[in-house]
């Protein structure tokens, strides 16, 4: 085992996408699951907190320690089979990797190319295609993991959470969430989206399907977002959505995805040709395996009152990549104002129930910081980005963000539907659970971390 002081090297573990910066005594690159589990029984016997990290994309703080030891998982990468595959192997290798073999491991969190399996795990990850199939959770059918007394176990869903382990009671928001322990009664579904305070995720087995024969994208502009949700709605009504086999309707997306009239501006100075009336857009997908029904998406998009003249569909290469240009030209015009304005950007991560999205939407134009306002309005996740140009914004963009946060909870959603909570929502987290539900959180962390060794400062203030 090395563990390694070199300033120099630990320098480069030691923030993440959340650009929170941390500090660590030493790192250690474990090559084995063996060599996690002894790790982990040195920091507990010594009560030497220990950080994991993978790939260091999260947005909040997970992976960013605070002191004590900094693992990093990046020597556990290999791909074992198509349904086998170590924590520290990237997402996106993984998905190649499967594809070529004729199958789909369809969660698809915006950074697949560079998170790990392991982290996305972590924090039950997801993305555009989780209108269709839901976020990671459904997909993992085993894990190995190393709990912090160093015990190496195997779950899957037939394997009980021990009896004398504190109970998880309460009830999710009925949206898609990645806030908090799972009410669940078996170890699997506890270790998916603990983000590394019950154990370190070292080995996943991993349920995937066979490739769709064929997908179509197409990129619709909207005069008006009023536009824009009447075709939200009947793309959503008989749509298949996770756990569902079949669609009820002749309309089948597997991703609708939302961008704003601030997102339009930015991709004019990137794409020609974007038509003078659009306002807004949406990015769907669909599977098909013969012909697309496209004459049944453009009557319906002429009834809404899109701008069906100016449609771009993804179905050879020069449309693709025109496709692809505008998707990209959001955050690349994103990044380009953060560094421009020398200060952070914050981005919320809030879902609510269907029936909420105009309101939620309403509140987000209410804002009157610049903002940029997109994502994947199909599970009704949309990302508002607040781009403060000064100290002074940066404060107004806090207060705002706590405000739409608890409005989210308010009605019935959300504090994190795909990130996690990290070190730096975990003050949302309980204002969303309330004090009770924290408690029992903490109680199974005290119970089977007494230390507090594993992910401190993750999810809730520290035990110890």
């Amino acid at each position: 085992m090395d563990l390694i002081t070199d300033r120099e090297i630990i320098s480069g573990y030691l923030t993440d996408a959340s650009n929170l910066h941390g500090n660590a005594d030493a790192l250690i690159r474990p090559s084995s699951t063996e060599e996690v589990a002894d790790i982990v029984r040195i920091c507990q016997k010594h009560a030497i907190p220990l950080t994991v990290t993978a790939r260091r994309t999260s947005t909040t703080g997970a992976p960013v320690p605070f002191g004590g030891w900094l693992m990093s998982m990046e020597k556990l990468s290999k791909i074992i089979s198509p349904t086998q595959v170590q924590g520290g192997c990237l997402l996106g290798e993984y998905q190649d990797y499967v594809e070529k073999e004729g199958l789909l491991f369809p969660p698809d969190p915006t950074s697949r190319r560079e998170c790990s399996v392991g982290g996305a795990i972590s924090c039950n990850a997801s993305g555009a295609r989780s209108f269709r199939y839901g976020p990671t959770r459904p997909w993992v059918e085993a894990l190995e993991v190393v709990l912090p007394d160093g015990q190496i176990i195997q779950v899957d869903r037939q394997t009980p959470i021990p009896d004398d382990w504190p109970n998880i009671l309460w009830e999710e928001p009925s949206v898609k969430t990645a806030a908090g322990y799972f009410p669940t009664n078996n170890m699997l579904d506890l270790m998916i989206g603990q983000e590394g305070t019950l154990g370190i995720i070292t080995k996943a087995w991993l349920r995937v399907l066979p490739a769709p024969p064929q997908v179509l994208g197409m990129i619709v502009f909207f005069p008006h977002i009023a536009n824009c949700l009447r075709a939200v709605e009947h793309l959503r009504a008989g749509a298949r959505r996770p756990g569902q086999e079949e669609a009820s309707g002749s309309l089948n997306p597997r991703a609708i995805e939302f961008f704003d009239d601030n997102s339009i501006e930015l991709i004019r100075y990137r794409v020609d040709d974007i038509p003078a009336a659009a306002k807004c857009g949406l990015f769907i997908e669909m599977e098909f395996e013969d012909e697309p029904p496209l004459e049944e998406y453009f009557e319906m998009l002429e009834e809404v009152g899109a701008l069906t003249d100016d449609i771009i569909a993804a179905d050879d290469v020069d449309s693709r990549n025109r496709l692809y240009a505008i998707r990209h030209a959001i955050p690349a015009g994103v990044n380009e104002i953060v560094i421009a304005n020398k200060m952070p950007k914050l981005g919320t991560d809030f879902a609510v129930p269907e029936k909420h999205l105009p309101h939620m939407i309403e509140k987000y134009k209410q804002v009157n910081l610049r903002h940029i306002l997109f994502g994947h309005i199909g599970d009704s996740h949309l990302h508002l980005n607040l781009l403060p140009s000064n100290a002074q914004e940066l404060q107004q963009a806090r207060e705002l963000y706590k405000q739409l946060a608890l409005y989210a909870v308010s009605l019935g959603g959300t504090v994190s539907a795909e990130h996690g909570i990290g070190k730096i929502k975990k003050e949302l987290l309980a204002e969303m659970i309330g004090n009770e539900v924290l408690l029992s959180f903490q109680q199974l962390k005290n119970h089977i971390d007494p230390n507090w060794i594993l992910g401190r400062g993750n999810l809730f203030s520290n035990g110890v």
